[in-house]
């Protein structure tokens, strides 16, 4: 081999190793941009979830997740969101962000409407307003729209409520459901758990104390509200339907405190007596109108399985224990009432 073929086969091999070179170096960073851009993990630790309103688009995705500090490179997920189609894939939702999440996963993730659910709790709310704010703080609807549809005349005669029982339909316990569910799609699902909560042997139950289910609801409301402890709940049942069944006010402390609307009386005094409203079992006779809170499960069914007694009246222990003493006649419940009288006056508690 000549010295000019040597010189040409070298050149030629040292062009191959610089054309290899240039090959690596161009994949390698090809291949750099592509982890960046899907693979590398992109996403903060200062939220917890991303949240997605129902009428967001893709610029408003964009500025979410600039405002709430979400992403460590916002030029990369647009990028991944271009190439993955995001724009025109957006799904509203509540989505559970982690560490080490990349674009990919998320794009994925809210291409997919793979949300994580709310999980609702409610028991021992009292009004309706007080009902709206708290699904409020915890769904994308605002209270308002909630209270319009609880207030939704036509909604929930459909069901078979009115606007004073309608808090009858709802069954206080956990729910998983959906960030973004509509107050509508809301209302039906609790429709739906209230029909499995009220089987065939609760409603027969409810037939036998001549009661409907909301009446049922309504009377645990009241049991609920005097009762501190789980155990005389049966008790304060059997009570309440004894005066029922025989035409007596139920004279319940808890309807005039919520008739009056101030919830902070220790002492119902003669003054709180006088309000005029139905909720007022001073002044009117039979149930309230509707339940005076969301009663647990278990005043329901305490209500549907109560204790047979011959009670007729029940004051609190002076010992402000939180228990009740229970009597069935009105010289045995003079001698109560007097003790928890005295007891409250030692203690200065005059409202």
């Amino acid at each position: 081999m000549t010295e000019v073929e040597k010189k040409k086969m070298n050149t030629g091999k040292k062009a191959a190793i610089i054309i290899a070179v240039l090959v690596i170096l161009v994949g390698g960073f090809f291949a750099l941009n592509l982890y960046k851009v899907y693979f590398a993990p992109n996403i903060t630790e200062n939220q917890k979830f991303l949240y997605i309103k129902t009428v967001s688009s893709y610029d408003d995705l964009i500025s979410n997740l600039k405002t709430k500090d979400i992403l460590k490179s916002t030029a990369s997920f647009e990028t991944a969101a271009d190439k993955m189609t995001l724009k025109t894939n957006v799904k509203p939702g509540r989505y559970r962000l982690k560490k080490g999440m990349t674009n990919r996963t998320l794009i994925n993730m809210i291409k997919a409407g793979n949300q994580e659910p709310v999980k609702l709790k409610f028991q021992n709310i009292r009004k309706k307003e007080n009902f709206a704010a708290y699904l409020a703080s915890n769904l994308e609807a605002d209270s308002l729209s909630f209270i319009s549809v609880l207030d939704s005349t036509p909604l929930i005669t459909k069901y078979g409520f009115n606007q004073d029982n309608v808090y009858a339909m709802f069954i206080p316990n956990t729910y998983e459901m959906y960030w973004n569910v509509s107050p509508v799609e809301f209302f039906e699902r609790m429709h739906k758990e209230y029909d499995k909560f009220w089987t065939a042997e609760r409603k027969q139950k409810a037939a036998s104390l001549n009661l409907s289910p909301a009446q049922v609801y309504t009377l645990a409301s009241i049991v609920d509200a005097e009762a501190l402890y789980d155990k005389e709940m049966p008790i304060i049942a059997g009570l309440y339907l004894n005066r029922l069944n025989k035409g007596i006010l139920l004279q319940a402390d808890p309807t005039v405190i919520f008739a009056n609307n101030d919830f902070t009386v220790k002492r119902v005094t003669n003054k709180l007596l006088q309000v005029q409203s139905l909720y007022n079992t001073y002044k009117y006779a039979g149930l309230p109108p509707g339940p005076i809170m969301m009663p647990s499960i278990n005043a329901i069914d305490a209500v549907l399985n109560r204790q047979q007694n011959d009670f007729i009246y029940m004051c609190a222990k002076e010992d402000f224990s939180g228990y009740h003493n229970f009597a069935a006649t009105k010289a045995e419940h003079e001698i109560n009432a007097k003790k928890y009288r005295e007891a409250l006056n030692k203690r200065n508690i005059f409202k």
